[in-house]
């Protein structure tokens, strides 16, 4: 799940296309992010995992080498492959952030996704309506009417939300600000399950169809004050499904 929108395709439960590769990877990574491999233990030898997973030596040591490049585990000799401290984790992965869709989060790391993305995407929206040329404009628009045709459907709704973003980010003229889109997928994902019942779910769908709306016509008429506020409610509003609506623990 590296492209962008994957992890939000995911949600109709329909299986994506993997090969060898790509399953180790989410396998370990995602056990990893759940806590059935521990942070400081040792995994289990390529051995056995090779025997678990079905693939050669050779896929599994490339598997162990990208999860090592996200700083999830350290090969050590003589002692193995053991899992990383969570600081080292790189949390901008759009993987890493994946794999934390399924875990049981607790209800500040929820908060915290949330609190970034606001800082990112305030910047973001602020240049946008500084930046943008007509054509990132007519996607902009695009993007919001799919909102709003798609407003019985989450996982239609929130891939839709996620290219006005990524049209934004990609508005805002800033390169470092794309690393940003994993994160709002992550956030998107946690708040189209969140709610009690489906009817709250479409309500906070609707809200998120509006403040986009807002977004959208500021960013045109260049009002970054009014971008920033239109990207807070959104945020804000994704904050409450998430962390309300999504059974959450405490650390």
């Amino acid at each position: 799940m590296s492209e962008p929108g994957s992890l939000l395709r995911s949600l109709s439960g329909k299986p994506a296309a993997r090969n060898f590769h790509t399953f180790v990877i989410n396998e370990i990574g995602a056990s990893i992010v759940a806590g059935r491999y521990p942070v400081g233990s040792i995994l289990p030898s390529d051995a056995e995992m090779m025997a678990n997973f079905g693939v050669s030596r050779t896929v599994l040591r490339e598997a162990l080498r990208t999860l090592e490049a996200k700083g999830m585990v350290e090969a050590r000799p003589k002692v193995g492959t053991r899992v990383s401290q969570r600081s080292r984790w790189n949390f901008f992965d759009q993987q890493v952030l994946a794999w934390h869709f399924e875990a049981e989060l607790d209800a500040d790391f929820v908060s915290g996704l949330f609190d970034i993305r606001a800082a990112l995407q305030a910047r973001a929206a602020d240049l946008a309506s500084r930046r943008r040329n007509a054509e990132q404009i007519r996607l902009l628009k695009y993007w919001v009417h799919q909102m709003e045709l798609a407003e019985d459907d989450a996982e239609s709704h929130a891939l839709a939300e996620l290219e006005v973003h990524r049209i934004g980010v990609e508005a805002s003229g800033n390169p470092l600000l794309r690393s940003s889109i994993g994160l709002v997928e992550l956030t998107l994902a946690l708040t189209a399950i969140a709610g009690p019942d489906e009817a709250a779910r479409r309500a906070a769908r609707t809200a998120l169809t509006g403040h986009c709306q807002a977004l959208v016509s500021a960013i045109e008429k260049g009002d970054s004050a009014a971008s920033a506020t239109a990207m807070a409610e959104a945020i804000a509003t994704g904050r409450d499904r998430a962390v309300t609506g999504r059974r959450l623990s405490r650390p």
